[in-house]
């Protein structure tokens, strides 16, 4: 599992899809903060472990049936000589404890004291889009009627915010 995860981390686009992310940012956005977010710094981390480890537990079977790789959840397996369902329930108490991470980095960590909130926010909310897609069934793969209603309602009939106190 370490070693799955480690080689999961340094081929996904994490990093990339996080500094993408920032662009466009202006103020928030300094040498500094590029730095940091190169470095694997533990928000990105976690939103990782999330992605990987969510979308490994709703898509293992149909990723098996096309012969591709290896997922965590065989890794599991084997690693712990457990059950398919042992290992997912594990696996998925994993995928909760990250949010506990993600609080801390952004609330009590030293990472929150020196990078600016709107820049952990955008960290916070592609670990949210992850949840999205996966929570319930494989929504980046199989797109069905989950993730479209989903994108409907954020993008085409969007909640209508006023502030006029109307």
């Amino acid at each position: 599992m370490e070693e799955y995860m480690k080689v999961g981390i340094t081929s996904a686009a994490t990093v990339v899809l996080n500094v993408t992310s920032l662009v466009g940012m202006r103020d928030e956005l300094t040498p500094e903060i590029f730095n940091w977010a190169f470095n694997n710094p533990k928000i990105i981390v976690v939103g990782f472990i999330h992605a990987c480890l969510f979308d490994d537990i709703v898509s293992h079977k149909f990723e098996q049936e096309r012969g591709h790789s290896t997922s965590a959840v065989e890794c599991y397996i084997r690693e712990c000589g457990v059950s398919e369902e042992e290992a997912c329930n594990e696996l998925k108490k994993q995928v909760d404890n990250v949010w506990k991470d993600i609080n801390n980095e952004m609330i009590f960590s030293e990472t929150s004291k020196f990078v600016p909130m709107p820049v952990l926010t955008r960290v916070l909310n592609l670990t949210r889009g992850t949840e999205f897609m996966y929570i319930a069934g494989d929504g980046y793969t199989h797109v069905g009627k989950s993730t479209k209603d989903g994108i409907d309602s954020l993008l085409i009939d969007p909640i209508s915010i006023s502030t006029s106190g109307n």
